[in-house]
């Protein structure tokens, strides 16, 4: 039996032309500095989203650490969405590896944060307070899109205040896709970003971390000490750089299958949220652990969630996305 497995778009194994790209990739010691192959991976992400240096390791989570530490000092503060993955997803590691205070604030129905609750939130120049030094997006959240709107009016805000506006952009292409631009044109608001590899793109493994030169060297020596720096890691920067070359484009069908999916799981009779991005949000209260359960032993492997994610990715075909709706539809029948 294959199985479908709509846990996350994590999930998606090498192509055979990334592979391919691995097996030949040139290289050499990267804590060192001297693998080619991460080089070029790090200078050509930076380019392609308007920043001066980038920085390959092994995760979003680390990426996202490394970057809010470069940007925080001991007892400074970041502000960020109860729901973000720098905030809630990500072990508190901010606050237990960099003493960075966050400053939570209630995630909008669209993804974003209230800017005026956000100005609310950001502390006086008093002793008594955490310093607030950061505004930490993501995008996509939960599946949606934050217009280019926003996004300057938060970089305005944050001029204002003269905050850094880092963002989690683990799935950027999955945004710039369904917006239509070049991924630079949601970059370029921000004093920092994350792009994961290892999502939607199809990539084994990695994160990079794109900023300034001063930056990228603060988060080079942040990720030294918490044992991020890796030796041949050509290997897989190869993987990055194939699917940045390759696999963007197609990001487009797995929004498709999404939507296709939504449709079919509310003629089935389920309650599904608006659709964007590869996300598909179905309420399933209580049943959630039987389905689980029910759609496992035909070959559909979900979480259990009273709000159960799907997402669509390049391992999961138009074809199978049928075969996912008539197991919810039997689902439903019994």
């Amino acid at each position: 039996m294959t199985v479908i497995d709509l846990r996350s778009d994590t999930v998606t194994q090498p192509s055979a032309g990334m592979r391919a790209a691995m097996a030949n990739a040139p290289l050499g010691d990267d804590v060192y500095g001297e693998d080619p192959t991460v080089n070029r991976l790090e200078s050509e992400l930076a380019a392609r989203l308007g920043f001066a240096g980038g920085l390959f390791v092994p995760s979003g989570t680390m990426s996202n650490l490394l970057g809010l530490m470069a940007h925080c000092a001991r007892g400074d503060e970041y502000i960020v969405g109860q729901q973000c993955h720098t905030y809630k997803y990500e072990a508190g590691g901010a606050a237990v590896l960099g003493s960075i205070q966050p400053q939570p604030l209630e995630v909008q129905a669209d993804g974003s944060l209230d800017l005026e609750q956000v100005r609310a939130a950001i502390k006086p120049d008093d002793f008594h307070f955490a310093r607030t030094r950061l505004l930490a997006l993501e995008n996509t959240m939960q599946g949606k899109v934050l217009p280019l709107e926003y996004l300057a009016a938060a970089r305005k805000l944050t001029d204002e205040h003269r905050l850094a506006l880092h963002l989690d952009g683990a799935r950027l292409y999955n945004a710039a896709v369904k917006l239509g631009v070049d991924a630079r044109e949601i970059t370029r608001h921000f004093d920092s970003v994350s792009v994961c590899l290892s999502k939607g793109l199809g990539a084994p493994v990695g994160s990079v971390l794109c900023g300034s030169e001063e930056l990228i060297g603060k988060a080079r020596r942040l990720r030294k000490m918490v044992g991020g720096g890796m030796r041949q890691a050509g290997l897989l920067a190869a993987a990055g750089l194939y699917a940045l070359d390759h696999q963007v484009e197609r990001l487009a069908e797995d929004h498709a299958n999404a939507l296709h999916l939504a449709d079919g799981l509310r003629d089935a009779g389920y309650r599904v949220e608006a659709v964007q991005t590869n996300m598909v949000y179905a309420d399933l209260g209580a049943r959630a652990e039987a389905l689980k359960a029910f759609a496992a032993e035909r070959g559909v492997r979900l979480s259990a969630a009273p709000r159960l994610r799907m997402v669509t990715h390049m391992d999961v075909n138009r074809t199978q996305i049928e075969q996912v709706v008539a197991v919810f539809a039997e689902f439903n029948r019994q």
